[in-house]
């Protein structure tokens, strides 16, 4: 994990690579339970015998679901000490490349893209990869916006 020690140096890193995060396993439960907190059950997420003989051989993650991992995934890419609070600020451009099975294990890859004061603090832009093992397309690519107050 990369530390910054406040956020003047958060925002001296700018245009760089800030790092990756540890892998997370896809699992159908998790799959079942956004499809319940969202209303959608299509049967590609959420009915593994019948996915199993669809285009992708088994269950996919939604894209949303996999967008909603973001926060999760970069918990370990890098911290900022000194900080009282982060706020999802939202989202730029977003595209789901390649399709998550359940099973995938996914990690988070940031780079920091755009930093500027905007008073309380500072917006930050991440474009943050989320990689699937083993497969060279990445599942989503996000450009993330938040908002840092010191």
């Amino acid at each position: 994990m990369r530390r910054f020690a406040n956020l003047d140096e958060l925002g001296a890193a700018e245009g760089e690579h800030l790092g990756r995060g540890g892998w997370h396993e896809v699992t159908q439960q998790e799959i079942d339970l956004f499809a319940d907190a969202t209303g959608d059950h299509q049967w590609i997420h959420v009915d593994p015998r019948r996915a199993a003989a669809g285009p992708f051989g088994a269950p996919v993650a939604h894209g949303f679901l996999t967008l909603s991992l973001i926060p999760r995934l970069m918990r370990d890419v890098f911290t900022v000490e000194k900080l009282k609070m982060g706020v999802n600020y939202g989202l730029d451009k977003v595209r789901f490349p390649s399709p998550v099975t359940v099973g995938s294990r996914l990690r988070a890859a940031a780079e920091l893209v755009g930093f500027q004061d905007v008073p309380p603090g500072k917006r930050a832009v991440l474009r943050v990869t989320v990689e699937i093992e083993g497969n060279p397309k990445p599942a989503c690519v996000a450009e993330t916006v938040v908002l840092y107050v010191a």
